[in-house]
């Protein structure tokens, strides 16, 4: 295998990416400058030991003197008493831009699919129960599940009451899902500024 076609591997591994996009990418490199694609190479050889993942809401952030927490979870601004819990740091992203919520967040790591009880394993399931243990001494009173408004997602959403209902009744916590405005279907990492706004506007409480 040469290794422009280790190169179009690895790009069909990305999210979303088809063998045509892949290939697409890899021509694409070649017709960048050398300056261009050495950059590029130092940015990937780095990203590990620049990114690191945060200790509280498990999203990757860039360490810029922020400890073992990112910039939202170090942000003393913040409303303690709301936790969100979204599928991966990309929604996060999207969420901050609306600028329609000022809680903590929490990225469980994906969603459960209906029909495959394996990818339970997958996601941060003993992680969640354990910050919202330690959130709730410190005001904790909402959580507020957003995920992908598909079965997978509603599934998700069941998981997590299942997982934290003993925590939910010992300390009354409140259980939200983000409410219209988000259609079937819909992915927050996709969602606009006003579509997040008027379901966080609609949220709604489950049971």
């Amino acid at each position: 295998m040469t290794n422009l076609e280790k190169l179009i591997r690895h790009f069909e591994k990305f999210p979303g990416i088809g063998s045509r996009q892949a290939r697409r990418f890899a021509f694409h490199l070649l017709t960048e400058s050398k300056e261009d694609v050495t950059e590029l190479s130092e940015l990937i050889r780095d990203i590990k030991s620049t990114v690191a993942e945060c200790t509280s809401c498990y999203r990757f952030f860039s360490r810029n003197g922020h400890g073992d927490h990112c910039p939202i979870c170090a942000n003393t601004l913040r409303d303690t008493t709301k936790l969100l819990i979204v599928e991966r740091d990309s929604d996060i992203d999207a969420i901050e831009r609306s600028k329609t919520y000022d809680g903590l967040y929490f990225v469980l790591g994906g969603t459960i699919p209906l029909l495959e009880s394996d990818d339970v394993k997958k996601v941060r399931g003993g992680a969640l129960k354990h910050t919202v243990l330690e959130r709730v001494n410190t005001g904790l009173k909402e959580l507020i599940l957003a995920f992908s408004v598909n079965p997978d997602g509603e599934n998700t959403s069941r998981y997590v009451e299942t997982l934290l209902r003993d925590l939910i009744a010992t300390h009354a916590l409140t259980v939200n899902q983000l409410g219209r405005g988000l259609s079937t279907g819909s992915e927050l990492e996709y969602a606009d500024p006003e579509t997040l706004k008027s379901a966080f506007e609609n949220r709604k409480q489950i049971g």
